[in-house]
């Protein structure tokens, strides 16, 4: 598995994103929506990278700084021909290993806590994730369930 950072410019990234944002807009309450765009995913607090195999998009994901320990994954996705086969634990255990190469210590996510984010919710715990309070700007929604995993850097 290949990993590339920062390529927006990609159209299969493009496209993944894109699906990315509005699917969740429609699976999301208003103002219980938590998803980046593509101008928000720029911001210089945030690193993001594609995940391919050969020249096929497998998915991709954020690392967004919350502190110098700290950080939070973002925009979590695999396309869909890459689904149900333990890709999204790979980009997961991918995401973690570029935190640690990173220093990050904690990592923390907020997800839905409706049926449609039940598979995702699954991914993290099988990753290691335990159910925490809100973290940085969130606040207690009953549309959301936050996680954090501490992760040990000795091994980076």
């Amino acid at each position: 598995m290949k990993s590339i950072e920062g390529n927006f410019d990609n159209k299969e990234v493009d496209e993944l994103l894109n699906k990315h944002f509005i699917e969740l807009r429609s699976v999301s309450p208003e103002g219980s929506t938590h998803v980046l765009d593509i101008k928000g995913l720029k911001d210089p607090t945030i690193k993001f990278w594609s995940l391919w195999e050969s020249n096929h998009l497998i998915g991709c994901g954020a690392l967004k700084f919350l502190d110098k320990n700290h950080g939070e994954f973002k925009s979590i996705r695999i396309a869909d021909k890459f689904r149900k086969k333990g890709n999204g634990i790979k980009i997961i255990k991918h995401l973690i290993e570029e935190a640690k190469k990173l220093n990050i210590k904690k990592i923390s996510i907020e997800t839905g806590a409706g049926i449609f984010f039940k598979p995702a919710r699954d991914l993290f715990i099988l990753s290691g994730f335990k159910s925490c309070e809100p973290f940085a700007h969130y606040q207690k929604d009953i549309n959301s369930v936050y996680m954090s995993l501490l992760i040990n850097n000795d091994n980076a």
